[in-house]
């Protein structure tokens, strides 16, 4: 469609059902409707007026499995509706140009994509690194010239990188796949652009969460091949609402602290000759406690049987959810977040105890929600956001209580969508 038929097309209410549909939320809905034609017009500022299409990746709310993924873990994930949006047109000159939000343009040669150390923890890494996945797996590839605009908050934890790189995927496949490639691929995708190219060591769950879409439950055992589960709970209905609350605790500087999580997870798996912490069970880590703690480390005993108790807390969860039992659910919510802040330790960082916005948030959580609620770390953590599971009635005072503390608009109540990275239109 061209970009002024689109922006007709959503201006006159053309598209309301299709942006619900997507959104959940009505009374965001005029926002969304303002946003993509702020988009459509900022597209045509920079590349011209005339065919185009729309794509979109949502950001990702992690619900269960903290720090469980990179050691073939099982997570529970939700994608949410906070998104980045993208308006393409694909072209044949070899390049792919993009612009996001307010920043200078990226621009790429599809004939130059191998991994630079000097590019590393750069969008135009990521974007490279997505292209060389495609190639490598046998897809299609071309170029492109997009605008895209994010409201996935950046380095609060709700993947705003994966969101872009699940993006990125979805516009290649839709372009010159036919919208072929699966969700799952494009993540693994995603991971490896991430992981090579950018050089963060993080592992497939965001990616898998913002590809895939709606509340998923993921099992990494094998995650070559990982089972993915989606579930279908509607969580308002159980009388909740999932806030997300940017404590504006940044993750920049933090790429030591997160690489320090599976390094010394996995060096108590070595211990016992297995690569990898699932392969590994309680009762063998209490036996050699003793011996695990004079050779790695208190932390790192800690770290390992926070894993070994949260991977069967995911289970417990996708159960409760599964019956129905929101005060179960709701009681493993909790006693992940309680063994995320005392056993993972990732609710700050060592190198700066005076900034703990994350503590904080948590603290004052647990003071206004008492039987109202429960609350946790919420992904990667060091910094960023909490999230809590308010009663849908005291939400209101919930937000109120945290923007007065955080800043204005810091809390968000968000809907599970159930869509991961789609092509809008």
């Amino acid at each position: 469609m061209k970009t002024e038929g689109m922006i007709k097309a959503i201006e006159h209410g053309e598209l309301d059902d299709r942006l619900l549909d997507i959104y959940v939320d009505a009374a965001k809905l005029a926002y969304q409707k303002e946003r993509y034609v702020k988009a459509i017009k900022k597209f045509e500022s920079h590349y011209g007026a005339g065919e185009a299409e729309l794509f979109s990746a949502p950001g990702r709310s992690e619900v269960g499995g903290n720090h469980t993924d990179h050691q073939h873990g099982e997570v529970l994930a939700a994608s949410i509706n906070l998104d980045t949006i993208g308006v393409v047109r694909a072209t044949d000159d070899q390049q792919i140009r993009i612009i996001s939000d307010d920043y200078d343009e990226v621009v790429i040669s599809l004939d130059d994509v191998e991994a630079k150390e000097e590019e590393k923890e750069t969008t135009k890494a990521l974007i490279k690194g997505v292209v060389a996945g495609f190639a490598e797996g046998g897809h299609q590839v071309g170029g492109f010239c997009a605008y895209a605009t994010s409201d996935v908050l950046i380095g609060a934890g709700l993947s705003s990188s994966a969101a872009f790189e699940t993006l990125i995927g979805t516009i290649l496949s839709g372009l010159y796949n036919e919208m072929s490639v699966s969700a799952v691929e494009i993540a693994m995708i995603g991971q490896y652009a991430e992981n090579v190219y950018f050089g963060k060591p993080c592992g497939l769950m965001d990616q898998m969460a913002c590809s895939v879409g709606n509340l998923v439950h993921i099992d990494f055992e094998n995650p070559k091949n990982p089972k993915v589960e989606k579930l279908d709970f509607n969580m308002s209905e159980h009388g909740y609402s999932l806030c997300i609350t940017d404590t504006k605790g940044s993750h920049a500087d933090l790429t030591d602290e997160y690489a320090a999580v599976p390094k010394e997870m996995k060096a108590v798996a070595n211990y016992f000759g297995k690569e990898v912490l699932r392969d590994v069970t309680h009762d063998e880590v209490v036996k050699e406690i003793a011996l695990l703690r004079r050779t790695f480390g208190d932390r790192s005993v800690m770290r390992a049987m926070h894993f070994l108790c949260e991977n069967e807390r995911v289970k417990k969860e996708v159960k409760a959810l599964k019956s129905g039992d929101m005060n179960q659910f709701l009681e493993n919510v909790k006693a992940s977040g309680d063994s995320s802040y005392k056993y993972l330790q990732n609710v700050y960082s060592n190198h700066d105890v005076q900034h703990q916005n994350v503590s904080v948030a948590l603290m004052m959580s647990d003071i206004l929600l008492e039987t109202e609620g429960v609350c946790r770390v919420h992904g990667g953590g060091f910094a960023g956001t909490i999230q809590a599971f308010v009663k849908n009635d005291f939400v209101k005072n919930y937000k109120e209580q945290m923007d007065h503390i955080f800043g204005e608009g810091s809390c968000k109540d968000l809907r599970i969508r159930k869509y991961g990275g789609i092509k809008v239109l």
